[in-house]
């Protein structure tokens, strides 16, 4: 089941009949009221959420739907009207899977939507506790501690950090950064990986230099024990 989430009746129409004509259940809601009470009833596949919405805007409940544990792992593809990289950046970063730029083609959407399918399937339960050093990463309870103290990360940064933690000493590409944590393919956001890098860097403190540059390459995280 996919949920689009539009105040617009004939995009979110357009949406829906275009799902269901390619295979998918689809339903239609305009706003965050609509989708919030829908989903006590029902957890979807994924959810095509637009930005710009009466009432709660579609980053508000982005953020809601992270913050529930009972949401937070629908994948999100967020619609909207604005193609400014940081607005790209600011969905991402609060845990969208992907974005559309509108006005986007209809079947665009469908093969965006299969492309974050199969990414979710293809993940793989993450052992409880990661060690390296200082670092301690609980996915479980989505914690992470420097010498035992909390580290209170943004979505993206935990991506990383786990990303990172999961393959000790492999030299990761900003490229593949942008497709393995953001599910992008290169778009001439690289800036958005060296920021995320920069603030994670400096959250995890001197434990913060374990993620090293390759210069001329992208980053790795040494492994410590």
């Amino acid at each position: 089941m996919i949920y689009c989430v539009d105040d617009d009746n004939t995009i979110r129409e357009i949406e829906v009949y275009t799902l269901t004509q390619t295979g998918f259940e689809a339903k239609g809601f305009s706003g965050g009221e609509e989708l919030f009470e829908a989903l006590k009833t029902e957890t979807p596949d994924l959810i095509v959420l637009d930005i710009m919405l009466p009432g709660k805007d579609g980053m508000e409940i982005l953020s809601e739907l992270r913050a529930n544990s009972d949401t937070k792992d629908i994948p999100v593809i967020m619609a909207t009207a604005k193609g400014t990289e940081i607005d790209k950046i600011r969905g991402l970063d609060k845990g969208a899977d992907d974005y559309l730029v509108k006005p986007f083609g209809a079947m665009e959407m469908v093969a965006r939507i299969k492309a974050v399918l199969r990414r979710c399937k293809r993940e793989e339960p993450l052992a409880d506790t990661l060690v390296s050093g200082e670092i301690v990463f609980k996915d479980k309870e989505h914690r992470v501690t420097v010498n035992g103290e909390r580290v209170n990360l943004t979505f993206k940064e935990y991506e990383l950090l786990k990303t990172f933690m999961l393959n000790p000493d492999i030299v990761f590409t900003r490229d593949k950064l942008l497709s393995s944590v953001w599910g992008l393919d290169h778009i001439g956001e690289s800036r958005t990986v060296d920021m995320h890098i920069k603030t994670l860097r400096k959250k995890l403190g001197t434990a913060g230099s374990q993620i090293e540059t390759v210069i001329g390459v992208g980053y790795r995280m040494e492994k410590k024990v």
